[in-house]
């Protein structure tokens, strides 16, 4: 039951979507880690294709507007800027760019996860103890790690 935590579907998405899988919190440190890691100005359209094989969406696209919401609450927030780059052919992009601050908010962002698992770790406990059963082992992805 619990071995499909990386959505394959649109089907699987929604189901992780009621589960909390794609919490929309989650989607700024997932944004952020692609961007520390290309260091260099990236479109939007590159981060929605990246954000595919985070393990938030695990080869799922994600909606590319929600990706946009998302990066532009931060850069609002100061963590991003973002300025048009017009190519003499082709269309004008925005080029979105990781700021000090966004680094900083990454960094952090290490130990919020950890305590979102520790979070996680009680509230299954409480779940289980509220169902009267014993708490099931720490479930295993069946999915290959995404570098």
């Amino acid at each position: 039951m619990w071995s499909n935590c990386h959505p394959r579907s649109d089907e699987d998405l929604k189901e992780c979507a009621e589960l909390g899988k794609s919490l929309n919190r989650l989607s700024q440190p997932t944004i952020l880690i692609i961007m520390a890691q290309y260091q260099k100005p990236m479109h939007g359209y590159i981060i929605v294709q990246k954000a595919a094989g985070s393990p938030m969406f695990g080869g799922k696209k994600p909606d590319a507007t929600g990706i946009y919401r998302a990066l532009k609450r931060m850069e609002e927030s100061g963590l991003v800027t973002s300025a048009w780059e017009m190519p003499e052919e082709g269309s004008a992009k925005r080029m979105f760019t990781l700021t000090d601050k966004g680094y900083e908010c990454l960094r952090r962002w290490i130990d919020a996860l950890a305590c979102y698992t520790l979070t996680l770790e009680e509230l299954r406990a409480q779940a289980a103890c509220a169902l009267g059963i014993d708490l099931p082992p720490v479930p295993e992805c069946s999915h290959p790690a995404t570098d």
